[in-house]
Formats: structure tokens, C-alpha cells, sequence
């Protein structure tokens, strides 16, 4: 029987990350699991059609992105309350999101990773596909789809 020992959580704190972090958090307290809820901010692009920031303008945004992020981390931990003797680790990591959840998965070795379904409606999302699809695509491990 599966029974994961390690669950990776990636949030974008969005209402959808909230309900796929909650399933963790119930698999976790079934198999006395370790719960990695992680957060990818995606570097500030310098350009961007025909106006880019200058080096100082680009260090202050990334900067700002990396404490706005800190701060939705906590207020997401904050929102778990009691968590029964959970353990969650929290992790702040930047560049490109898939990358970055699949090395997480390598780094932590991971048993599960747990994700929502955003059901983007956006031409970007379409043309591109969720982060989810590829994570799935892509990861050496099981990947739990958590509809909201």
C-alpha cells in the first residue's frame, strides 16, 4: 500500500492551493507524513516590449516579490492553525515554477506531490497549459490532482 512519507505542496495562496494543501494536510494525518508547502516566484522580467528597468529598479522589485512572498507564506501557515502534530516546512524558491517544484521533489525526495487544478480560461494558460499538467508530466513522482 502507498503510504507517503514526504507530501510536496506548491501554492500560489490562491483558493484552489487552499483546498489541495487541505488534502495534504488529511494524508498527512493519516500516514504520519511531512508536509513541504512550497511557493516559486518567477524572476521580474528586466524588458518587456520596448521599455526594460534599470539594474537598481530590478533588485528593488525582486526584492519586494521575495518579502510579499514571505509574508503570504506566513499568513498561509498562520491559516492552518492546529495542525495536529503535522510537520510543515515552508520554502520560498525563485525561477521558473515546474523547474523548480521538480528539483524540490529531488532535493526533499518526495512521495507525493499534491497540486490543484486551475481551470485557467486565459489564451496564455491554454497555449502554455497549467503548471500542474507539466509538473504531472514531468515529475519522477506520484502527483495527487485535487479539484476544487
Amino acid at each position: 500500500m502507498f503510504a507517503p512519507k514526504k507530501i510536496l505542496v506548491p501554492t500560489d495562496f490562491s483558493d484552489d492551493a487552499d483546498v489541495a494543501l487541505k488534502e495534504a494536510l488529511d494524508l498527512a494525518r493519516q500516514y504520519h507524513s511531512k508536509v513541504y508547502l512550497l511557493h516559486v516566484t518567477e524572476p521580474v522580467m528586466q524588458c518587456s516590449v520596448d521599455y526594460c528597468l534599470d539594474l537598481a529598479t530590478l533588485k528593488q522589485a525582486e526584492a519586494e516579490e521575495v518579502i510579499r512572498s514571505r509574508v503570504l507564506m506566513q499568513e498561509e501557515l498562520n491559516k492552518l492553525g492546529a495542525t495536529e502534530g503535522i510537520e510543515v516546512v515552508s520554502d520560498i524558491r525563485e525561477g521558473d515554477t515546474v523547474s523548480e517544484i521538480l528539483k524540490e521533489q529531488d532535493e526533499k525526495d518526495i512521495d507525493l506531490i499534491v497540486m490543484p487544478s486551475h481551470r485557467k480560461k486565459g489564451f496564455l494558460e491554454r497555449m502554455m497549459g497549467p503548471i500542474s499538467e507539466k509538473v504531472m508530466e514531468q515529475a519522477t513522482r506520484p502527483v495527487l490532482i485535487v479539484r476544487h
